[in-house]
């Protein structure tokens, strides 16, 4: 399961916001798939983690939107992850319209779930 965090400037338009809500959770699934965690394209709740929060008076950035991915980390996925964040990033700056960033960090971890 991806975990996704956009941060985004104040002045980013709603409904630009609500194309990232809509798109993220197949663009990312995407972006991240590999053999070990293949992407069914059936997405059901709770399959990408999504949080979004606008940048406060103290933060600093470059861009309007900076997406960041948390993902398992796999040798395929690896190999290839810099191709994965530039096909990502032009895929959300093209459906919004605005500039964006993608930073994936693939960390060994492990996920655990309880009823």
């Amino acid at each position: 399961m991806p975990l996704v965090e956009v941060t985004h400037d104040a002045d980013v338009p709603v409904a630009a916001l609500d194309v990232l809500v809509r798109v993220l959770p197949h663009a990312v699934s995407s972006a991240v798939e590999c053999p070990e965690e293949p992407y069914d394209h059936d997405l059901q709740p709770g399959d990408v983690e999504l949080r979004f929060r606008a940048r406060g008076p103290r933060d600093v950035g470059g861009l309007p939107v900076t997406v960041e991915i948390r993902s398992k980390w796999f040798e395929s996925r690896a190999r290839d992850r810099q191709e994965r964040c530039s096909t990502l990033a032009r895929t959300l700056a093209d459906a919004t319209g605005t500039r964006v960033g993608v930073y994936l960090s693939l960390p060994v971890a492990g996920w655990g779930e309880a009823p």
